[in-house]
């Protein structure tokens, strides 16, 4: 089982040792990533630590989940109470 992070624990992790985003309901550390991105590292610092499924989608394809989701993920989001 994946672990539970929450919105406020993604946030933290912003770094240039840690950074997680979100896509979708998932969350991924993409520190290691962030070189070997084709779209350059500054796209992915600049999304660190937020919810990244919107811009995500729009540029890539499911492909590129298949490809990298499993290996990038950390965990899950953790469903907060909507107040």
């Amino acid at each position: 089982m994946s672990a539970q992070i929450t919105k406020a624990e993604v946030a933290q992790h912003k770094d240039d040792k840690s950074m997680y985003i979100i896509i979708d309901d998932g969350v991924y550390e993409i520190a290691k990533f962030v070189d070997e991105h084709p779209g350059g590292a500054k796209i992915l610092k600049r999304m660190a630590g937020k919810d990244a499924t919107k811009q995500f989608w729009k540029y890539h394809s499911k492909g590129v989940m298949d490809k990298w989701g499993a290996k990038l993920k950390v965990g899950t989001l953790k469903e907060e109470a909507k107040l």
